[in-house]
C-alpha cells in the first residue's frame, strides 16, 4: 500500500484529504506544518505528499525546497493543494519541485485526477 503524507495546518482539510486518500487505497500520515512533515520524511519517506502553502513554523514551499535538497533520499511525488492560485505561486512551486498543483477547495475527483497525472496512482 502506498503512503501519502498530508501536510496542512487545518485539521478539517487533513481529515477530508485522509478520507479521500484512504478511499484511493493510500495509507495516510498527517503533519500540521512543514517542520513536522520534514521530520516525518526523514524517518519514513512517503510515496506522495499533499502539501499546503501557508502554514506556521515552516511553509509548504520551504518544506518542498528542503525535501528536494535531500539528495540521498528517495523523492516522493508532491502535489501542492493551496488557495494560492496566481501564476507566480504556481511557477514557484513547480520550479521548487512540485509535481502537480491543486486549488482549494478540492474534491475526490480532482485529487484522484492529479494523483493519476503525477503518476502515483
Amino acid at each position: 500500500m502506498k503512503c501519502c503524507l498530508v501536510v496542512d495546518d487545518s485539521k478539517v482539510v487533513r481529515m477530508v484529504a485522509r478520507r479521500i486518500l484512504e478511499d484511493l487505497n493510500f495509507a495516510v500520515d498527517e503533519a500540521a506544518d512543514g517542520k513536522q512533515a520534514l521530520d516525518r520524511c526523514l524517518t519514513q519517506m512517503p510515496d506522495a505528499v499533499l502539501l499546503d502553502w501557508n502554514m506556521p513554523v515552516m511553509s509548504g514551499i520551504e518544506f518542498l525546497r528542503e525535501l528536494r535538497g535531500l539528495a540521498d533520499k528517495q523523492q516522493p511525488i508532491v502535489v501542492f493543494c493551496t488557495t494560492e492560485n496566481d501564476l507566480a505561486h504556481i511557477q514557484e512551486a513547480i520550479q521548487a519541485g512540485a509535481n502537480e498543483y491543486i486549488m482549494k477547495p478540492f474534491d475526490s475527483d480532482i485529487l484522484e485526477s492529479k494523483f493519476q497525472q503525477a503518476g502515483v496512482l
